[in-house]
């Protein structure tokens, strides 16, 4: 373990966070720092020793940030080791903080060590408020027992988020193969790492080779949330989320758990709330990623195309189509006359999706693509997208319309969102959990890409996101702040 020390002349208070080690969750945790840095919070930073290389130099290197580290994070079950490693980071750090942080995803072997400290505990979602309050209310409305066309409305969330027959079917998941070690691969919200060394291949699930930690996966259809209990030892609850788009879901949460929560977010790169108007150049935020185009071809490719032209389709690292629906997927773009941008990991090959198949029409990405970039550009009119949460405020905050295919937890969630509230999208299939057909794909495509008022909605949503960091969100962080300074 090493500790980096601060001056500590330069102190006001301190706060640690203790993030997860995915990409998705590792990405809103940064701009996090970055917010608190902003108005002269020292933060501690734990995080494992592997990782340094996918923070950026900015915040390494940041004068009120201190990195402590722990060693490879141990595969489970044995994640109730790391709770030495922070036991002795705390004992050796020469301030006492004021509050810490924690991904819920890190409460299990967090939590003890900071309530053994006497240190008062933040919970941290980097997903959806909505995902947290559907899993919340729907486990709350037992028994669901719906026939086909009936609907379930969930009393205190919006008559637009009821519960159908068809959400209640599971659908099977299919993770991806594992990206090759030694790559690092992005793929907008979802980035896969290589394990430390002796580790293994990747495993799908926790972002760096290891599943989430013991009951910290996704809930059971209809059963209790896995986050439920811990946030009961929290004495507050964040979101990298903002009431401009899901007011009605944070005040859900709030009126049940009884604690305060903010929604913070959502946090992105502070390029993206400068770039509005003009597209955002990625390796300016997310650098050194292996890719088989450069950001310059891309853009070229872009600018030949009309405006709102382009579909763009990508899904996470994680899970993603069957192989026979990838097939299904490379046929269906195959028939349809619009141009697209579609993204392939490293090395597959679905779908016909080989580079150049399509010609100019097309353009295949294999490894990493610059989604920020993509969603940014004029000519991008619509987003075939898994609904991870991160692609999901990208696309909204630039006012592209979805066709939503979401594959595992969450992202059903997401997407509901985005069709039933948001109002800016589709859903791919009236039926989620069948098997996904070029038809399907096809209608969507057409009716997503011809919808000139679904467009105009998209726009309209995306005007709150222009020039600066949301208003709401800038107000929600004071008020959290005062509320820690307590």
């Amino acid at each position: 373990m090493q500790l980096y020390l601060f001056n500590r002349k330069t102190m006001s208070f301190e706060i640690c966070i203790v993030p997860f080690w995915g990409q998705g969750h590792l990405f809103p945790c940064v701009e996090l720092c970055n917010h608190l840095t902003s108005r002269n919070i020292n933060i501690t930073l734990i995080i494992p020793s592997t990782i340094d290389t996918s923070l950026p130099s900015s915040l390494l290197q940041h004068p009120l940030i201190r990195i402590a580290h722990f060693p490879s994070p141990p595969p489970p079950p044995s994640h109730d080791d790391l709770a030495p490693e922070l036991e002795h980071i705390l004992a050796n750090n020469p301030t006492r903080p004021v509050c810490a942080i924690f991904d819920i995803m890190m409460t299990s072997c967090s939590a003890p060590v900071f309530t053994k400290f006497h240190i008062p505990m933040v919970a941290f979602f980097t997903s959806a408020a909505c995902s947290a309050a559907m899993e919340l209310a729907t486990w709350k409305a037992q028994p669901l027992n719906l026939e086909p066309g009936e609907i379930r409305f969930l009393p205190g969330l919006p008559e637009n988020m009821a519960i159908t027959h068809s959400d209640l079917k599971q659908r099977p998941q299919h993770p991806h193969p594992p990206p090759v070690v030694g790559a690092s691969l992005h793929y907008g919200g979802g980035t896969s790492f290589p394990p430390p060394p002796g580790k293994g291949p990747p495993h799908h699930g926790g972002g760096f080779g290891f599943p989430p930690p013991p009951g910290k996966g996704p809930p059971k259809l209809g059963g209790p949330p896995p986050w439920l209990d811990d946030v009961g030892e929290m004495s507050a609850l964040i979101i990298n989320t903002c009431d401009d788009l899901e007011r009605p879901f944070i005040e859900y949460i709030t009126n049940h758990i009884q604690k305060p929560v903010w929604g913070v977010g959502p946090l992105l790169p502070e390029q993206y709330w400068n770039s509005t108007g003009s597209p955002l150049i990625d390796r300016d935020v997310r650098s050194n990623r292996r890719s088989s185009v450069t950001e310059e071809e891309v853009t070229q490719w872009l600018d030949s195309k009309p405006r709102g032209s382009v579909l763009y389709v990508s899904f996470g690292t994680e899970v993603g189509p069957s192989s026979e629906e990838n097939e299904e997927l490379g046929e269906a773009l195959k028939l349809c006359e619009e141009p697209f941008i579609r993204v392939i990991q490293a090395g597959s090959s679905v779908g016909g999706a080989e580079e150049g198949y399509f010609g100019n029409r097309g353009m295949i990405i294999s490894g990493w693509a610059p989604q920020l970039l993509i969603l940014s550009h004029p000519s991008t009119g619509g987003f075939l997208s898994h609904c991870g949460w991160n692609s999901t405020v990208e696309g909204v905050g630039r006012g592209v319309p979805f066709l939503a295919w979401p594959i595992r937890g969450d992202q059903y969630h997401d997407a509901k969102l985005v069709v039933s509230h948001l109002k800016v999208g589709y859903m791919v299939s009236d039926d989620m959990s069948e098997k996904i057909t070029k038809q399907h794909i096809v209608m969507g495509i057409k009716k997503l890409m011809s919808d000139k008022e679904m467009k105009r909605s998209a726009e309209i949503l995306s005007a709150k996101f222009q020039h600066r960091f949301l208003r709401t969100s800038v107000e929600a962080l004071d008020d959290f702040i005062h509320h820690i300074k307590q």
